[in-house]
């Protein structure tokens, strides 16, 4: 254990996080998105929700802000304006505890599963909401 870490936060998931760069994009996805084909990098997170997930990761790790979306969720089919409880919930949770928040962005579905392809990582939560998916982009820490 460490102190002032999330206990969520794995050995494999401070790993990741500390070996990402900037620009590095990382991906906290629900139980049905399709991980294991989506990267080489899966981190498993079974029976966790991917709110908790994203706040652990945010917790720690700074969003960028050198780019318009440095947030993204997938566009709910068919409705791509909706907005789901679970990205309504992902925005609260950018807005507490993100260093720069920032307002989601949204991206169609074969889009969105094309730029969690180009990602670092994929952290596949237990979370059995729709739509319980969301693309961080990792920013700087700049100098004190």
């Amino acid at each position: 254990m460490l102190r002032k870490i999330n206990p969520l936060l794995s050995p494999d998931i401070l790993y990741t996080l500390a070996s990402m760069g900037h620009g590095d994009e990382i991906v906290i996805a629900d139980a049905n998105f399709p991980g294991d084909s989506c990267t080489e990098r899966l981190i498993r997170l079974d029976g966790i929700s991917a709110t908790a997930t994203l706040e652990a990761v945010l917790s720690i790790m700074p969003l960028d802000t050198f780019v318009p979306d440095p947030a993204i969720t997938m566009q709910v089919v068919g409705a791509p304006d909706e907005v789901p409880p679970i990205v309504a919930e992902f925005q609260k949770i950018i807005n507490q505890t993100a260093d720069n928040p920032a307002v989601i962005q949204t991206l169609e579905r074969h889009a969105f599963y094309e730029r969690a392809n180009g990602s670092y990582s994929v952290i596949q939560t237990g979370e059995l909401r729709l739509y319980g998916n969301i693309v961080l982009k990792k920013g700087v820490i700049p100098p004190e």
